[in-house]
């Protein structure tokens, strides 16, 4: 029996351990710090030199040059074409998806006119060049390729340069596949954080980026921390969570396979039901126990689900919610039988996945909308990757010479109230006497 805590809402030590249970330590590793740190400085002075040497090393390759490390379209092309039937549809189908979702996204340009002509606007332009870092070998996401790339050039990015580490020159067709179907332009198969300050710095061959967005371990995401300022980057992203909200009206092996779902993932990741039904839980443990066994990756699933899994007993659904939106999760399920009265009611989730039937994992495949989210309760504060995260706003500005009167003298005052005359001599030089 796999042993998960259990927490009631009426336990007089809940708070407590409810804190407990969401703490997180995400500080990274010294080593991973000072590894980093000296990739990215290499990176940074010795270009395409230290990117070659790093992939070799770390990837056991023997190149000579960052062309050998550069494929080309036609390799993309080959890689689609070369599919068997059904997993090139499925890719097609869940790009499909994912593009008409994202077109709904884009932000348009727009202004307005005063009366006395002065216009003010916002005007809404694409990134030039974004970096899409996947990982590469056997951890190879090609939903990770669509989620990341489809919104990028939604948005109407010029160029989308994306990185793929190739351990033992192992490449991932699929990966390569998806790829070609995003509209990928060029594919460079470096990984780890010397790729990370290629896209950042900019190399002999690899162009710098305006933004670096895709997950990779932890010393892709420590790389990606640091470099942040010189350009964008999604998030820091933590270890995938699933929160599911019960009734008690559920198919119990569906929740816990939904709870596997993100289990999975890693040792770190988080997976708790919420259930006003006592009964129901113990009915979901022994689904666990049942299930657990047939699972490829039952080591991972048992320890993910023993140090960081939970049952929560609570007494109604606005004590559930209420818990909900304390945690804020990456992926919350509202498996109850009336779900639709519930979803007003969060106000913090990275998705929601509305009644029985919609499982999370279709969310990271093929329903549509994003499935890179925001982790350890920064949904308070972050949304889903979107067209908006590819899409720059300007501020537009056009001020006609009656509106200088007006705004001149309130500039005028405001300025010398902060003591900055230069700023309301530039105003009051506008005025007319």
């Amino acid at each position: 029996m796999v042993a998960i805590k259990r927490l009631a809402t009426l336990d007089a030590d809940f708070k407590t351990k409810m804190d407990a249970l969401l703490a997180f330590e995400a500080a990274a590793d010294e080593a991973i710090e000072r590894t980093v740190t000296a990739i990215l400085a290499a990176v940074k002075v010795h270009g395409d030199a230290a990117v070659v040497d790093y992939s070799n090393q770390f990837d056991r390759l023997s190149v000579a040059s960052m062309a050998e490390l550069e494929l080309s379209k036609a390799e993309m092309q080959q890689a689609l074409e070369q599919l068997p039937a059904d997993r090139r549809a499925a890719l097609e189908a869940a790009a499909g998806r994912v593009r008409a979702y994202h077109q709904r996204q884009r932000l348009e340009s727009w202004s307005y006119t005063e009366a006395d002509g002065t216009m003010l606007g916002q005007m809404v332009t694409p990134l030039d060049r974004v970096g899409l870092y996947v990982p590469g070998g056997k951890a190879a996401y090609p939903s990770s390729v669509l989620m990341n790339a489809i919104p990028a050039k939604v948005a109407g990015v010029k160029e989308l340069i994306m990185v793929v580490p190739t351990p033992d020159g192992e490449k991932n067709q699929l990966v390569l596949a998806a790829a070609c179907l995003a509209g990928v332009d060029r594919v460079f198969t470096i990984g780890g954080a010397q790729a990370v300050g290629a896209l950042a710095y900019g190399t002999q061959t690899v162009p710098q980026v305006d933004k670096i967005v895709g997950p990779g371990n932890a010393y892709v995401a420590t790389a990606k921390r640091r470099v942040f300022g010189v350009v964008g980057i999604d998030m820091v992203a933590g270890p995938s969570e699933i929160l599911v909200v019960s009734d008690g009206s559920g198919n119990p092996d569906w929740v816990a396979m939904d709870l596997f779902s993100q289990a999975e993932h890693d040792e770190l990741a988080q997976s708790i039901l919420i259930c006003t039904d006592a009964s129901f839980i113990d009915q979901v443990q022994a689904s666990i126990d049942k299930l657990l066994p047939t699972m490829p990756r039952r080591a991972v699933i048992e320890a993910s689900l023993t140090d960081r899994g939970a049952f929560i007993l609570v007494r109604d659904l606005d004590e559930a919610m209420a818990i909900a939106n304390r945690v804020a999760p990456e992926h919350l399920e509202l498996a109850l039988a009336d779900p639709d009265p519930w979803v007003d009611k969060i106000h913090h989730a990275g998705a929601i996945f509305i009644g029985h039937y919609t499982s999370e994992s279709l969310g990271d495949y093929c329903a549509g909308p994003n499935h890179v989210l925001p982790t350890s309760g920064s949904a308070r504060f972050s949304s889903p990757l979107g067209v908006y995260d590819f899409q720059k706003r300007t501020s537009l500005i056009k001020v006609s010479k009656a509106g200088a009167q007006t705004l001149g003298r309130i500039a005028s005052t405001l300025a010398h109230g902060e003591g900055l005359p230069a700023h309301a001599k530039s105003a009051e030089l506008r005025l007319e006497n």
